[in-house]
């Protein structure tokens, strides 16, 4: 089983920066990729960034350009730094994990921009 344990979110105003963090424990060595997804009541769900254990990334269009997904080298936290934030941009954000039996996913950190 892989824990997640994500952290960094807050209020932010538009245009503003925010860095998450997510940290996961376990059998790490399962993992094949990490990300974010985010949650919008009334919205479905978003994948917003992934990072496989290669390091190839991939972004919603929506965040392509200010959002970067990246990871420490032990792989066992991964960052997703949201610059330019727009009021579109609040959510809860979950972090998961990809593993070969199912994903693992973190409790989700609120994000909210105001304008």
């Amino acid at each position: 089983q892989v824990q997640l344990v994500e952290s960094g979110g807050g209020l932010v105003q538009a245009g503003g920066s925010l860095r998450l963090s997510c940290a996961a424990s376990g059998n790490i060595f399962s993992i094949n990729a990490m990300g974010w997804h985010r949650q919008t009541p009334g919205k479905q769900r978003e994948l917003v960034a992934t990072i496989t254990s290669g390091g190839s990334t991939n972004y919603a269009d929506s965040v392509k350009g200010r959002f970067t997904i990246s990871r420490d080298n032990a792989k066992t936290t991964v960052y997703l730094q949201m610059n330019s934030l727009k009021p579109e941009d609040t959510a809860v954000y979950y972090c998961i994990a990809a593993q070969v039996d199912g994903i693992a996913w973190g409790q989700g950190t609120q994000v909210t921009v105001s304008s």
